[in-house]
């Protein structure tokens, strides 16, 4: 069996040069498709190609590792669809309905999906403060702007202009809580959660991914897998490596889960991959492969212990915690 794995930024060298504004995505790239293709290789019988050369050898199966933003993911899936390729992830429909996320925020509303409010409209001094802007179909964190006060908003867009977003944006409610994150492989087995994640996030307004740390704690764990299985059991299409990304509300009121809102959904691999990977025991290409062909999953066990990982790929092991150790 041949898996070719076409990872967007780094088969086409975008952001290579460390001074270039798409950099940070280039390394995250880097990461997730290093990670993968080590564990695809592991795979008794699989053959894993990374370059279109070498998966014009009649490749089964391709996984694409793409950004949503400007329609690229769906292209680009649609794209290898169309050479009679088998797909280890979602449909092209479920792609564009998840990259959209203002369409994505009215869909999970129709279903009774908690979301922060969302509008397309651009924020006036006038907003019930704070509220969040960012790009409609943005990935990576690029034009995100919290904004906390009249004073932002005429500095948040010329910062826009000044990184050359054009694209349309969209306004959101604010929620506060700590951000985290749940994968699933998605398939005929159905949506089976994996370990969930804390993501850390620079706290100066812009919202930028700095990786993540894994177990959290059990009371969360449960309240992430609870709400990031809502969002996705309402979107068909989902298959493969999907996440999940959340808002859990830490206020004393917010224990019940009341307070914990979803924010987006990634139908592509992640890279809390590299971070689930360092404690999964078990080869987690090989559940993604299993997940999409076949009704049945192999054991979803993890190792003891706490990681922290960073978005080129670094996996630090943390001193244990006694009370959420394993899962």
């Amino acid at each position: 069996m041949r898996v070719f794995v076409f990872e967007y930024l780094t088969a086409l060298g975008i952001g290579r040069e460390p001074d270039s504004p798409d950099h940070g995505m280039y390394r995250e790239g880097l990461a997730m498709r290093d990670a993968v293709v080590a564990d695809f290789a592991r795979i008794p019988g699989v053959e894993v190609a990374v370059s279109p050369v070498e998966a014009s050898r009649e490749s089964d199966w391709h996984l694409v590792i793409a950004p949503e933003s400007d329609g690229i993911l769906a292209e680009f899936a649609d794209a290898l669809r169309l050479t009679g390729q088998r797909s280890l992830g979602s449909s092209v429909e479920a792609i564009r309905l998840t990259s959209d996320k203002l369409r994505l925020a009215g869909h999970w509303r129709e279903h009774g999906v908690p979301t922060p409010a969302t509008t397309e409209r651009e924020p006036t001094p006038c907003e019930a403060f704070p509220v969040v802007w960012k790009p409609r179909g943005g990935c990576g964190s690029t034009a995100t702007f919290l904004l906390n006060s009249p004073f932002d908003v005429a500095s948040a867009k010329a910062n826009r202009d000044a990184e050359h977003h054009s694209g349309p944006m969209i306004l959101q409610e604010f929620v506060a809580g700590r951000a985290a994150s749940v994968a699933f492989l998605c398939g005929p087995a159905g949506n089976v959660p994996l370990m969930p994640t804390f993501q850390i996030l620079s706290d100066d307004g812009r919202f930028k991914y700095l990786g993540g740390e894994l177990p959290i704690p059990p009371d969360l764990r449960a309240r992430a897998i609870h709400l990031a299985r809502r969002s996705i059991e309402c979107v068909p299409g989902l298959l493969g490596y999907v996440g999940v990304d959340l808002i859990l509300g830490e206020a004393e009121d917010a224990a019940d889960g009341s307070r914990d809102f979803a924010i987006e959904i990634n139908p592509r691999l992640t890279t809390s991959y590299v971070g689930l990977r360092a404690l999964a025991d078990f080869n987690l290409a090989h559940a993604i492969l299993c997940a999409v062909t076949r009704d049945t999953l192999p054991e979803i066990r993890w190792k003891p212990g706490q990681v922290r990982f960073g978005p080129d790929g670094s996996v630090t092991k943390l001193e244990e915690p006694d009370d959420f150790s394993r899962i």
